[in-house]
């Protein structure tokens, strides 16, 4: 197989997320340019709706038009957030510092992730929860008057920070956090800079004080990192060529993949870096690469939790075992996908196995075949269809649906820049 040409991926799911969530918020009129279209975008928008916000249709290639009241309103009905974990735990805590009850569900996969490390130190700073099912949706919020908050979160999570500090944004108290391992992705913390509103990092905490104010904006969504990944380890698999993924948000809390492959022995080039709304953007420029194992840290693992699964198929055909150490937050999310790696990943007739916490992968360069079962996880689709583009791959993925929870066009995407090695 070779690869070429240039493409661009959807916009960035979180970026996304928080731009609706944010002009939601503002008062009047803003414009997302290049937002993700997919189906956890669509969640947010939906819900944003019920709580009184003005939103376009999210469609391909459209502009999306954001009417904010400067509050959120209450809904008369439950607020369905389909699959999107991001969607019910960042709206949480918006929604703890708004006087009025409100109550979130989700499919039968949201349903089962934890919400208890979102609702704990919520609950801290005044806001009530009742939960229906045990830890997990479906639950209500009944918000209010908040209070400051310090809080050592036990793990490090993008989602519960960002939960909190949209709760001291909604309301206007200071919020101090500190991360234990790693820094998650800050892309609320450059946004809320944007903003005028201060957010200091000092000796590990991240202190946000309400000296800002939420007004209209325009702002252009770059690619997601997490979906050029996929195409990055096509390229990098490939027998030849070269391939541009134009566009890709390149903020260092998210490219922890990059440094990975990098250390492993792919060629990939940063070009054309530019900065919009306090996020990096430039063309990643990747040649195939034969692989060598290595050993992903503790350390490393808030900054490309969700690039795993790509990481494994690929660690699959490098030189020798790589290791992921304490990847155990994996069990929860859209599925139990750290068991489902492994299991997948002997299925197909590779070597890995979950040791506690870790993730061994032994790699080899035998043909990949055999059945792919994803519980409906979209990355687990989308990094076993990548592994399928090796020479003589015969993998059979049970559902590729539903890769457009996050990758609209995800198959016709690799179709396009992986085409079969002439004879």
């Amino acid at each position: 197989m070779i690869v070429g040409g240039t493409v661009r991926v959807p916009g960035d799911k979180s970026i996304t997320h928080r731009a609706l969530l944010l002009g939601a918020m503002a008062r009047g009129a803003s414009h997302v340019g290049g937002a993700l279209t997919s189906l956890d975008a669509r969640s947010s928008a939906r819900v944003l709706r019920q709580l009184g916000a003005d939103i376009s249709p999210v469609r391909r290639g459209r502009t999306l038009s954001v009417v904010g009241r400067g509050r959120l309103r209450r809904s008369a009905g439950t607020l369905a957030c389909g699959n999107s974990g991001t969607t019910a735990r960042l709206l949480l805590g918006l929604l703890a510092g708004h006087r009025f009850a409100a109550t979130l569900t989700g499919d039968g996969s949201l349903r089962r992730r934890p919400m208890r490390r979102v609702t704990v130190p919520l609950e801290r700073m005044g806001a009530r929860f009742t939960e229906h099912a045990g830890d997990g949706l479906p639950l209500t919020v009944r918000g209010g008057a908040l209070e400051a908050c310090r809080y050592e979160m036990p793990m490090s999570s993008a989602q519960v920070k960002s939960a909190l500090l949209l709760a001291g944004l909604a309301g206007a108290v200071e919020v101090e956090l500190r991360e234990p391992h790693g820094r998650s992705r800050d892309h609320t913390e450059r946004l809320l800079r944007a903003f005028g509103f201060r957010v200091d990092e000092r000796d590990g905490w991240i202190r946000f004080a309400p000296t800002g104010r939420l007004e209209r904006f325009e702002l252009q969504v770059p690619g997601d990192p997490s979906s050029a990944a996929f195409l990055v380890g096509a390229a990098v698999m490939a027998e030849g060529g070269e391939l541009v993924i134009g566009g890709v948000g390149v903020n260092p809390t998210r490219t922890g993949f990059l440094t990975v492959l990098e250390r492993m022995g792919a060629t990939i080039a940063v070009d054309g870096l530019t900065e919009h709304w306090g996020e990096p953007v430039a063309d990643l420029v990747v040649r195939p690469a034969p692989l060598r194992a290595t050993e992903v840290l503790a350390g490393e693992i808030p900054g490309l939790i969700d690039e795993i699964p790509l990481l494994a198929i690929l660690a699959a055909r490098a030189e020798g075992t790589t290791i992921f150490r304490q990847v155990g937050e994996l069990r929860v999310k859209e599925s139990d996908r750290l068991g489902l790696i492994a299991d997948n990943l002997r299925s197909v007739g590779c070597r890995a196995e979950v040791s506690g916490d870790d993730l061994h992968v032994e790699g080899g360069m035998q043909p990949p075949r055999g059945p792919v079962r994803t519980a409906g996880d979209h990355r687990l689709a989308m990094a076993f269809a990548v592994l399928g583009t090796a020479p003589g791959a015969r993998i059979d993925v049970d559902d590729m649906t539903c890769a457009a929870v996050s990758f609209p066009r995800f198959r016709e995407t690799l179709r396009a820049v992986a085409r079969r090695k002439r004879p």
